[in-house]
């Protein structure tokens, strides 16, 4: 097999997540939806995790303290994965490589690759939904949301995303075996 056809399904790979990237970047487009995912995003910077560890604390008291260590323990690893991934794969963000692709929030820092919001988002709701069902009606379409809002700010890839929430899935698995 030659080079050039073993690069074609890769090609044809990025093709599609710039495709789809697209597709939920026009949804920008419409102011409301805009500010929405634009507040969502800023809320997913950690604001609403920290006032769901916070609230908590303050409800549960002490029996809160296996939730919230567990979500604070995954999320510093997410933190150093996240960064070392992203200082190793130097993906530059869709916004900044692709001109029809538009943002109105400033990124947190410079490469796509994964989204770490999407990272937190699921790592965290997992642990939370795991010690306490009763929070799923909140912590999953936040997360879906926060998810969303990467693509539709034109921050991140479709493929930034699902690695993100694969990566969440698998630190909040090993956070809940702790």
């Amino acid at each position: 097999m030659n080079r050039a056809h073993e690069t074609m399904p890769l090609r044809r790979l990025a093709e599609l997540d710039i495709a789809w990237c697209l597709r939920f970047n026009r949804a920008s487009h419409r102011r409301e939806l805009e500010r929405l995912f634009a507040v969502v995003s800023r809320l997913g910077d950690g604001v609403f995790w920290y006032t769901l560890m916070l609230a908590l604390l303050v409800v549960q008291g002490q029996a809160a303290l296996p939730a919230v260590a567990r979500m604070l323990a995954a999320g510093a690893v997410a933190l150093a994965l996240y960064k070392w991934l992203k200082s190793r794969t130097t993906r530059p963000r869709p916004c900044v490589r692709h001109d029809r692709i538009r943002t109105s929030v400033a990124p947190l820092d410079e490469y796509s690759f994964p989204s770490g919001h999407t990272l937190h988002a699921v790592s965290f709701s997992i642990v939370a939904i795991y010690h306490y069902p009763a929070l799923a009606w909140l912590a999953v379409p936040f997360t879906v949301l926060v998810a969303l809002s990467r693509m539709v700010l034109g921050l991140h890839y479709p493929s930034d995303v699902l690695a993100g929430a694969l990566l969440g899935t698998g630190l909040a698995m090993l956070a809940l075996q702790l």
